[in-house]
């Protein structure tokens, strides 16, 4: 055993001391040189992070060196060196060039001293004399984990390995791992050289996830690199299901700035997978594992309950501050100790490196039918003709340029994927290795649809759009698109407080990076009308509701919720938290519900529940509809929603706004509504702003500023109701003009009256964005902050700023 000063305990480390196996306990992350990159993370927390309450499992490395001597006693070099010579004038002969030299060294002997040590090391972890340990024996290659280079699922791990044979066997085949056709090609394409590599192997002691759960942890989001989330994928049984993406996976954010505080819940984002099937162990002597199909429980189960998920998000962030970087982890939770372990931490090498100067975003130019939905990987948009390919045996007939439909890819597959344009597969998550191979070689990808080999057929013409969130969609057809390279680093200061709309979750941070005053406009109906889809009415009177095919539908989308009313209540609160989450501690300005009755009758459940009017636009909607004994109880679920988000989790950066509210009388009910649904103004610093969007709003402002915090002009209908124009006429569309001399005079008047009363005024519309002389109206009158949509923030920042110079404010 290698002899080192480690700040484990010496209990640790096995007892006989020789050059081919060191304990974890002893390794730093200074020696990957000495037992590769992966093992030298595991003995770094064994050694540091233990203090912290980070469980690691214990076990030993065999060295990079006991590898050398391995190939030394065999007189394998020769040969080795032999075979990958005729890669340069045999590229196509990969295949037989990497099953070559696999099989030089699985019929290589280990030599006598290094199997002693094994076996040696081996038995010293066993709990009981003569009873064999299962462990789990993975790769360690002395280039891997590199913050330039992630080496993803190119080496093997095998699981539950038990006895000193198997053990033996597994070792082997960890060292001929190295030479799989995916390793070959990726040091080939990253410029490792190929024999000068070594590996080593880690032996660690299995965490029984077999009877609970394990899956993949990044301290980064993935695929926009915001930086203040972690991303946490899971599924039952053993991790494997995960990194290869044989599953649909459990996914959970987490909002790390607030973790400190131990009472608050900052989970933001919570989607239960379907998990089909799950990694266990065998009861098959002749197999260590086997894949068997999960329960109904467990599918509509989600793996971890919040403290777990609080628990692991708290170590990736004592695990990413150790490093100084983010990182990407693999944890396993124990069903007979109901222990969590990191079982493998690395750094993230994609997002992390990433130019942060510019921002690019992709947008179709015109709609066309939407054939499939999944997982969206990256940002991008491409377009191509479908190529199948069924198992990694025939990607010979890949074309390239094409866009790859499979079930899914493991490693074997990285040399078709280079060729793509785009990959579309039925099953894996976020941390797959689909995903993890599409960022790194920044390919726009849709993961876990379910259902395209089914449904997309060789040859058809798609595009790929990963551009509209973290939902992923496969368009019918090559559509157009057109991209926008955004210049983050000439961004001029302004008074005015430029902010940005936002209606849809999954695309909060996908604007990160733009540097705004938060969210002026937080759109609910968005949420509810695409997350939820069910009247918040029909959940609490499901019991009453006559509608068969609603009741059906209700039963399938609130299948993980025991209470129906929480379905709605848990969706709302983390749409509106991934938007808040993305811009904390900015404020984020939510909207509540400002549906239209014949826009209510269209949710699932909803037409019982809706009165036919003949003028939605100007009939029960907004404020009125929250005190309305009728409408009451709905509101009420919003409300604690929205409490939820202040104060379970702790996004007290949310403020809310009351949209279309007539009178005074009506704010005064709003307001006592708000209050009995424990949403009082000034508590834990609560901010209620209105819409002026009515011209009572402005006539009566001084009396509306002593009842709400603030104003958020809503230039549409303030517009619609002061010329008296239908918004949605085409007959009148030349009449509708935000720059009216009415609509500007009325809006001034409310900039005068507001700065005598100190109430700030915003604005949430694009007629700034689109009128330059507008927004130069509004910031002379004194507007506080524009909010506008995320791709005109640029352009409105830049003009703001001209028009401020040349005002001198």
């Amino acid at each position: 055993m290698i002899k080192k000063e480690a700040s484990g305990s010496p209990d640790d480390a096995p007892r006989a001391p020789n050059k081919y196996v060191i304990s974890l306990s002893q390794v730093t992350r200074e020696d990957g040189g000495l037992v590769g990159g992966k093992n030298a993370s595991l003995g770094e927390m064994i050694g540091n992070l233990k203090s912290a309450g980070i469980r690691v499992p214990q076990g030993f490395a065999i060295t990079a060196s006991a590898y050398r001597e391995f190939i030394k006693a065999n007189a394998l070099e020769d040969g080795m060196r032999q075979e990958l010579g005729r890669l340069e004038k045999e590229p196509d002969k990969l295949g037989d060039i990497g099953r070559n030299i696999r099989q030089m060294i699985l019929n290589a002997d280990l030599p006598e001293g290094l199997r002693e040590a094994i076996i040696e090391a081996y038995h010293e972890m066993a709990e009981e004399p003569g009873r064999p340990t299962a462990v789990a024996v993975r790769s360690s290659a002395t280039a891997e984990d590199l913050p330039e280079a992630s080496f993803a699922g190119q080496l093997e791990t095998f699981l539950n390995v038990s006895g000193d044979d198997a053990l033996l066997q597994a070792c082997k085949r960890c060292f001929a791992s190295l030479f799989t056709d995916r390793a070959i090609s990726y040091r080939q394409t990253h410029g490792f050289g190929q024999i000068d590599m070594a590996i080593s192997v880690g032996v660690q002691r299995m965490v029984r996830s077999d009877k609970a759960c394990s899956g993949v942890m990044f301290s980064i989001d993935t695929d926009t690199g915001f930086p203040n989330i972690v991303l946490i994928n899971g599924n039952w049984g053993l991790g494997e299901t995960v990194v290869q993406g044989t599953v649909d996976p459990d996914e959970f954010e987490v909002l790390k700035p607030l973790l400190d505080n131990n009472k608050l819940r900052p989970i933001i984002h919570k989607r239960c997978g379907r998990k089909a099937q799950k990694l266990i162990y065998s009861e098959n002597d002749n197999d260590a594992v086997a894949l068997v199909e999960t329960s109904t429980d467990e599918r509509r189960s989600f793996v971890l309950d919040t403290e777990d998920i609080l628990t692991l998000a708290r170590w990736a962030v004592t695990i990413e501050r150790h490093y100084g970087q983010p990182m990407d982890m693999e944890w396993a939770k124990d069903g007979e100790t109901g222990e969590l372990f990191i079982v493998q931490a690395r750094p993230e090498t994609i997002q992390s490196r990433r130019a942060i100067g510019y921002l690019r975003s992709y947008r179709l130019k015109q709609p066309s039918e939407r054939l499939l939905e999944g997982v969206a990987i990256g940002d991008a948009i491409a377009s191509g003709k479908v190529c199948r390919i069924a198992s990694a045996e025939n990607i010979a007939d890949f074309k390239e340029g094409s866009v790859l439909v499979t079930e899914m890819t493991d490693p074997d597959w990285v040399p078709i994927m280079k060729k793509a344009a785009a990959i579309i597969t039925d099953h894996g998550g976020r941390t797959s290795h689909a995903a993890i191979v599409s960022r790194e070689l920044g390919l726009p990808a849709v993961i876990g649809t379910g259902q395209a080999t089914s449904l997309l057929v060789e040859g058809q013409e798609v595009t790929v759009s990963c551009a509209e969130g973290e939902t992923g969609a496969v368009y019918k057809g090559l559509i157009d698109f057109e991209t926008h390279d955004l210049n983050l680093t000439e961004i001029p200061e302004t008074k005015t407080k430029i902010m940005i709309n936002l209606a849809n979750p999954s695309a909060a941070f996908r604007w990160w990076r733009l540097p705004s005053d938060g969210v002026g406009l937080a759109r609910m109906e968005f949420i509810i009308r695409n997350l939820i889809k069910i009247h918040p009415l029909a959940l609490i009177h499901f019991n009453s509701l006559l509608d068969d095919k609603a009741r059906q539908q209700i039963e399938d989308l609130t299948a993980a919720y025991k209470d129906k009313e929480e379905y709605f209540v848990d969706r709302l609160a983390q749409g509106v938290a991934r938007i808040a989450a993305g811009h904390y501690p900015n404020p984020v300005i939510v909207r509540m519900s400002d549906f239209k009755t014949n826009e209510y009758a269209g949710l699932i459940g909803g037409k019982q529940f809706e009165p036919h009017e003949d003028n939605p636009m100007l009939g029960w909607r907004g404020a009125s509809r929250y005190y309305d004994d009728s409408y009451r109880a709905g509101f009420a679920l919003e409300c604690k929603a929205m409490r939820r988000v202040r104060e379970d989790i702790g996004l007290t950066n949310v403020k809310l706004m009351i949209p279309f509210c007539r009178t005074l009388e009506e704010a005064d009910k709003v307001i006592e509504e708000l209050r009995a649904n424990e949403l009082e103004q000034g508590k834990n610093g609560l901010e209620v702003y209105v819409m002026a969007e009515i011209p009572s709003n402005i006539l009566l402002a001084e009396q509306f500023a002593q009842r709400f915090d603030g104003f958020s002009i809503g230039s549409n209908d303030l517009t619609q109701l002061t010329l008296g124009v239908d918004r949605d006429s085409d007959i009148l569309q030349s009449l509708f003009d935000e720059r009216n001399e009415a609509v500007k005079t009325i809006i001034a008047n409310l900039l005068e009256k507001t700065a005598e009363t100190g109430t700030p005024v915003g604005i949430c519309g694009e007629a700034p964005s689109n009128y330059p002389e507008f927004a130069q109206f509004l910031v002379k009158n004194g507007i506080n902050s524009i909010s506008v949509n995320p791709d005109s923030f640029m352009k409105v920042k830049k003009s703001v700023a001209d028009i401020e110079a040349e005002l001198r404010l």
